[in-house]
């Protein structure tokens, strides 16, 4: 393979502000350098129905009324250790990808008397300190772990983390504590961005070109004579690169159109109730893959909703009007054919963002999958209960190899959450031995 010289690159790719994924033809690269490690977030508000979720919970009565603990599931199979994943209804859109994935159960958190159980829940997910060791704040809450993870390996990326939320609303009903999970320090909030094109002109500042052209299309003409001395399979990438560029400029172009044409309509609820759930969770996904597949950022949050938010979202293909995920938890045992779609709904997100993950190759070969730990979560164990024990998380990703995936790994009773952050912050080079209110770190999870 003929390698590409410096000169022939910078004038190929020099007027192009969008970032370009590796390619193997160009010698600027190292050649079969390890890719930096990735840490990524995909939070799920409200919890999830256990029944649906959690194996062995099938036959568990469902809740009565809102804050009662379920401590006692005797019917569930108590294994501490590995297990093979037995795919419940919640977990199935992940089966084909078993090999990449490990379900973790048995993490708990403490919840601090006080304050809401759902502020707590967003805020303090990623920071779970000991209740009662913030004295500045009423909520146990410190700088989160991807604050820290970011402090160490973003120090050469151009954003040193990513914050992304699909709220899309603005009727603002609840303070910032139950809509954001990634946090500077006490009551310093690392504040998302919510609106895709927002993300997007961050991410490629694409502000001035796109008063001429679509971006891009004249990255592609630009780039033309690079693409020229490209093999084969960097032609290929290069081509499917620049596809999804552009259907993430179409997407974000539909959602927009449709967003304008809904406010000229009088109606209840907001317009933003009305915009597609799924396209707008799967495009700010893909929007994060593509920061971190280009080295804008190693570390990314994805918050899927707001905790304890009634106003309505529309969920394609599940309901026929908006529906309020918070109103339909406090009465699961109306709700709970419709709760447990919406639980297989952001499930169904999830898989395809991993899959997406898993699908990029990366400089020796590898995917962006096996170079992420890319955490699925939320921090109630039962949207109904209220519960912080027994918290519903999947770890997708071999993080180099130190992670064992594929199987279920059930934790003894009591567990902290903050042993599952201890030992991936570990594993992304912290030199650090105790994380928030953690007890040791969780060697079963490492291969």
């Amino acid at each position: 393979m003929k390698p590409i010289s410096r000169r022939s690159f910078l004038r190929g790719a020099g007027g192009a502000l969008l970032a370009l994924p590796w390619m193997e033809s160009i010698s600027l690269a190292a050649g079969k350098s390890v890719p930096p490690m990735r840490m990524a977030f995909f939070y799920v508000p409200i919890g999830v129905v256990r029944r649906g979720f959690f194996p062995g919970e099938a036959a568990a009565e469902i809740p009565k009324a809102n804050n009662v603990p379920v401590k006692d599931i005797s019917w569930v199979e108590q294994i501490v250790g590995h297990q093979k994943i037995r795919w419940t209804p919640t977990l199935q859109p992940l089966e084909h990808l078993q090999d990449k994935v490990t379900l973790v159960t048995g993490m708990d958190r403490t919840f601090q008397i006080g304050t809401d159980v759902h502020a707590q829940c967003a805020s303090c997910f990623l920071s779970s300190a000991e209740p009662w060791s913030i004295t500045q704040s009423a909520w146990p809450l410190d700088r989160t772990l991807d604050q820290l993870v970011g402090d160490h390996v973003g120090k050469t990326t151009p954003f040193r983390t990513l914050e992304l939320s699909c709220n899309s609303h603005k009727d603002n009903l609840e303070s910032i504590y139950f809509d954001n999970i990634s946090w500077y320090g006490t009551g310093h909030v690392a504040p998302s961005i919510r609106d895709p094109r927002k993300v997007y002109r961050r991410l490629f500042a694409t502000q001035e070109i796109q008063r001429f052209r679509n971006v891009t299309d004249l990255v592609l003409e630009d780039a033309h004579s690079l693409r020229l001395e490209l093999g084969y399979n960097d032609r290929q990438k290069f081509g499917e690169y620049f596809e999804s560029i552009r259907t993430i400029e179409k997407q974000m172009d539909r959602l927009e159109k449709m967003k304008a044409e809904l406010a000229e309509v009088s109606m209840e609820e907001p317009t933003e109730a009305y915009l597609p759930r799924g396209e707008y969770i799967r495009l700010m996904g893909d929007l994060m893959i593509v920061a971190l597949q280009t080295g804008l950022t190693n570390v990314a949050t994805l918050m899927v909703g707001p905790e304890r938010w009634n106003t309505p979202f529309m969920f394609e293909g599940l309901f026929d009007k908006p529906m309020s995920h918070h109103l339909m938890s406090h009465n699961q045992r109306v709700y709970v054919d419709q709760l447990l779609q919406v639980d297989r709904f952001n499930m169904e997100q999830f898989a395809y963002l991993v899959e997406k993950m898993d699908s990029i190759q990366e400089s020796n070969g590898t995917s962006l999958l096996d170079n992420t730990l890319f955490t699925y979560g939320s921090g109630l164990g039962d949207g109904s209960t209220h519960q912080y024990s027994d918290l519903p998380i999947v770890v997708a990703g071999k993080a180099q190899g130190k992670f064992r995936t594929g199987n279920h790994l059930h934790c003894p009773d009591g567990t902290p959450l903050a042993n599952l952050w201890l030992t991936q912050a570990q594993t992304m080079g912290l030199n650090i031995d105790k994380f928030a209110d953690s007890t040791g770190t969780l060697k079963l999870l490492l291969s």
